[in-house]
């Protein structure tokens, strides 16, 4: 600092030194613009490997991402089992000799709907005349249930199946 080459400035106890920039030789114009050209052509550079590099992170996700050969060999296998399986489960079924006829089915379907029906109006009529009865019992309905004996679907987690 005594000999010139290099500046300090104080800031009350912080002494800060900096290279005398007067000492340096001034850049001409065009020594200015030639590295203005060379900063804009490193940054193109620089944008072009970044771009580059996130590029290859993608492919490297990618990469990790996906099955390696033995793992596809093993999924190819336990698929390979499950289809035989499946195979061998159709076969026994097309085998088997007690089908239903769709004739059945529908009788079947036609008699659900036939009890769900009768259950339904069963229900409501024995609700209503319980309701009746309960309008002039001094107790809880629950408490009458008790006592008469009534057993509900709900008591015994049956719940009427939809249509």
């Amino acid at each position: 600092a005594q000999q010139g080459r290099v500046r300090e400035k104080v800031y009350g106890k912080q002494k800060i030194y900096f290279a005398d920039q007067e000492q340096l030789p001034a850049a001409s114009d065009a020594e200015l613009r030639g590295l203005d050209g060379e900063i804009a052509a490193r940054s193109a550079q620089m944008q072009a490997l970044q771009q580059s590099c996130r590029h290859m992170e993608a492919e490297l996700k990618d990469l990790n991402s996906s099955m390696t050969t033995p793992e596809i060999a093993r999924e190819i296998e336990a698929l390979r089992k499950d289809c035989a399986s499946y195979t061998e489960k159709l076969e026994r079924i097309k085998s088997a000799t007690n089908h239903v006829t769709p004739e059945e089915k529908e009788k079947v379907c036609r008699e659900q709907q036939l009890f769900r029906r009768e259950w339904r109006r069963r229900k409501r009529m024995a609700t209503e005349l319980l309701d009746a009865i309960l309008e002039g019992y001094p107790k809880s309905k629950k408490q009458f249930f008790e006592e008469v004996g009534i057993e509900t679907d709900e008591d015994h987690g049956v719940v009427l199946p939809a249509t």
